[in-house]
């Protein structure tokens, strides 16, 4: 479908083009991509939208949600990245960053601390936006930062790197009645 014409070099790129199209976190040619809820997510978007008609108002919403996630995306692996940068793992930062579904918990007793831990720097930072619903991805990589004992410091150079803002977001009971 790519190549509709006889020129033998038409297809050129349209491999790369394709990974590209499919490649819904950041590792071209990762096979697992589709594995995690917000892949699965992502990549139903992508089916729904090719099936539309590229001239039609729900192609151009599809398309602009997923421009909007994948950029989303970027924005917090950007973020998570620039901390561990800071922290010291300038050459590690990738690879601490890259979960395929061949990733494992390094020990089953750190997936607690690691679920409270990313917990925590979803409520009380910005690392993660505001909409962001917590990915699975991040657990394996806060148990990674549990097993180089940098999860605490990497806790408190996003609470200063990324300080939650209170201006109106979650805003509690408590806080309600306080402003009334």
């Amino acid at each position: 479908p790519l190549c509709s014409n006889n020129n033998p070099y038409a297809s050129f790129g349209a491999t790369l083009a394709r990974d590209e199209e499919q490649n819904l976190w950041s590792t071209p040619h990762d096979v697992t991509h589709t594995e995690a809820d917000d892949d699965r997510i992502l990549y139903n978007m992508i089916v729904v939208r090719n099936q539309l008609d590229t001239d039609s108002e729900e192609w151009q919403k599809l398309n602009y949600d997923i421009y909007t996630l994948r950029q989303t995306r970027k924005e917090v692996r950007s973020r998570w990245k620039h901390i561990l940068e800071d922290l010291g793992f300038q050459k590690e930062a990738d690879s601490l960053l890259s979960v395929t579904k061949l990733s494992i918990i390094s020990d089953s007793q750190n997936m607690s601390k690691a679920r409270e831990i990313l917990l925590k720097l979803s409520e009380e930072t910005n690392i993660f936006p505001t909409s962001w619903e917590l990915s699975e991805r991040y657990l394996f990589v806060v148990d990674r930062l549990i097993a180089l004992d940098a999860a605490d410091e990497f806790f408190r150079m996003a609470s200063v790197v990324y300080p939650k803002r209170p201006s109106g977001e979650r805003v509690d009971d408590s806080q309600k009645a306080t402003q009334h």
